[in-house]
């Protein structure tokens, strides 16, 4: 006799606190998970960059080698190597496991904002205030970038890289999508300054975050607008917004202490997550469990889906 299947379970929201970690590095501007979601990564005003447990929340590294704030940090596939970039104008390449700076990348007139690996960390972009992405060699020796992307008229605030296609997002109001394959630019004009871009997990879609206080999201290949996303207040800062592990929610910080989550189909708010009391400046959702870290302050949070279970003798199982 054949059992029936198993209801599927709702998504799990990450609403619990599993841990606290006190940075000790300044204001955290960003913080990521690297590849597997084993480690966390977390970028401080005092120009520093640390590498941390996620489960023991216990720290495994510092990174010292920027002139200013670090602005934004990107893991490899195989966690042998980070990049990083700063308002010091520079992008760094980092050895993981030795902590040294592989290559420190210069170009950039301005304040560096965002920056990512592609799949296989053969090249680094990087997005800044002078309104460019600079693509660069990891391999080559070469210090002069290997392609310029050069559309945007105002700052580069954020940028996705996702198989053979970057999406960024500018102060210009404009998201655009190069598909570097067919040598296309898809640009859809949303009018107001864009904070945060970002691929939904199937690829199909793409959600940014603008600071009218509001989430698009948008269809990849006509530009449709298929949901809005509001509530949150967004007005005065670059602040990170996400989808969920699974598609099902979109995730944003806020500038009034929480992290918001709405229902990505319906458009309504599910969950309100009271974080802290200033500004949620960064956020970051595991790639496949129902794990979230925010910034706030100098603090970093993790956050589950359920509680965490304490055993007998009071560790964390």
């Amino acid at each position: 006799m054949a059992f029936p299947q198993p209801r599927a379970q709702p998504p799990q929201l990450p609403r619990h606190l599993h841990r606290t970690i006190d940075c000790q590095q300044g204001a955290v501007r960003a913080v990521r998970f690297n590849a597997d979601g084993n480690y966390l990564l977390s970028c401080g005003s005092d120009k520093s960059l640390k590498l941390w447990s996620v489960s023991r929340g216990t720290l495994l590294k510092t990174y010292s080698g920027h002139g200013y704030e670090v602005l934004d940090v990107d893991g490899s596939y195989d966690n042998s190597q980070l990049c990083s970039c700063s308002s010091d104008k520079t992008v760094i390449l980092w050895d993981v496991a030795s902590g040294q700076v592989t290559r420190k990348l210069r170009g950039h007139v301005g304040k560096v904002n965002c920056v990512q690996f592609n799949d296989e960390a053969s090249v680094i972009l990087s997005g800044s205030i002078d309104g460019m992405v600079r693509c660069w060699d990891t391999r080559s020796r070469r210090m002069e970038p290997i392609q310029i992307l050069d559309e945007a008229r105002d700052g580069v605030s954020s940028l996705k890289v996702s198989e053979h296609e970057v999406l960024t997002g500018s102060v210009d109001g404009r998201v655009r999508l190069y598909d570097l394959r067919m040598g296309q630019l898809h640009v859809d004009f949303i009018g107001s300054p864009i904070t945060c871009v970002c691929f939904t997990q199937d690829g199909q879609c793409t959600l940014s975050s603008t600071l009218d206080s509001t989430l698009r999201l948008l269809d990849k290949s006509t530009g449709e607008m298929l949901g809005e996303y509001t509530g949150h207040q967004n007005k005065s800062y670059k602040m990170d917004c996400s989808l969920s592990n699974k598609d099902t929610h979109v995730v944003s910080c806020s500038e009034d202490g929480h992290v918001y989550y709405w229902d990505l189909v319906e458009g309504s708010v599910a969950l309100k997550l009271p974080v802290g009391k200033g500004v949620v400046q960064s956020l970051s959702f595991h790639p496949t469990d129902p794990l979230l870290l925010t910034a706030t302050e100098g603090r970093v949070q993790v956050w589950g889906g359920e509680p965490l279970e304490t055993s007998e003798d009071g560790t964390e199982t």
